[in-house]
């Protein structure tokens, strides 16, 4: 059971100072909007997203469907199953997906230790 490409999506105060520290320590923008307050950011096969006032805590996110690139993947498992095998395992799921729809959907789980994972599916 993939779950696709990994990034950390990161709370920060200021997406200007935190994209200059980040660009010195060898991340280059991959996409996103500063005027929107969020960018996403690689170093070879690393992934960060700075997300300025979205969001409270910092997030692991995981992208079915995507490789470390944001390329479509040609098989993976669709969010939807995703989320049935995580609540048949006895995983709490917030904002749960409409398992009746189909594409793009997103979930949230949460670790022992209250971590919020974001399973974000784009396509």
């Amino acid at each position: 059971m993939g779950i696709g490409a990994f990034s950390v999506s990161l709370n920060v105060k200021d997406i200007a100072a935190s994209k200059a520290f980040y660009e010195k320590i060898g991340f280059q923008v991959f996409h996103g909007d500063m005027e929107q307050h969020w960018l996403i950011m690689k170093n070879d096969d690393c992934t960060i997203g700075l997300f300025q006032g979205m969001f409270d805590k910092n997030i692991l996110t995981f992208n079915p469907g995507w490789d470390n690139d944001a390329k479509a993947c040609d098989t993976f498992t669709d969010v939807r199953e995703l989320q049935k095998q995580y609540r048949q395992k006895g995983i709490t799921i917030e904002n749960e997906v409409d398992e009746s729809t189909e594409g793009p959907g997103s979930f949230v789980i949460h670790d022992p230790d209250g971590n919020p994972i974001l399973i974000d599916q784009h396509r």
